[in-house]
């Protein structure tokens, strides 16, 4: 399964804010498992580094996010899905719909985010860190 994560997942992890850090750091633990592969996007990881620099200092903030870009995978944003983020008049926020389409051209088939209402335009399902934690992998 691919599974993209939005930049508040890696926020979440980078950080390690709680109570979220207890679902978003298994999710991304998938990362190289045979059964799942973890995307995110360029904009997705500068968001990331944004916050996790304000917490830490900038050199320390580059190496979490390499460390993390050592485990997944990065989706393309690509001309085309910043032409479907403008077309789509449903898409009220570009930086959410670039999310999307990087996603969907990335063939992933779920969206795990913090802002599900965000993506109320989404054709693939979306869930919450909590939620893709208790469907996918309560289980194993």
């Amino acid at each position: 399964m691919k599974v993209f994560v939005d930049a508040n997942i890696l926020v979440s992890v980078l950080n390690k804010e709680y109570p979220l850090f207890t679902y978003t750091s298994r999710i991304l633990s998938l990362a190289g498992s045979a059964d799942f592969s973890i995307f995110t996007s360029p904009v997705c990881l500068a968001i990331a580094f944004y916050f996790a620099g304000k917490k830490y200092k900038s050199a320390k903030a580059k190496e979490k996010i390499s460390l993390l870009c050592e485990h997944i995978e990065i989706a393309e944003a690509t001309k085309s899905s910043v032409q479907k983020a403008l077309k789509n008049k449903s898409v009220l926020d570009f930086e959410d719909g670039l999310e999307y389409y990087s996603a969907e051209e990335s063939t992933c088939t779920c969206l795990v985010t913090e802002d599900i209402n965000d993506f109320h335009f989404a054709k693939m399902e979306v869930l919450t860190s909590e939620a893709f934690f208790l469907k996918y992998m309560k289980r194993k």
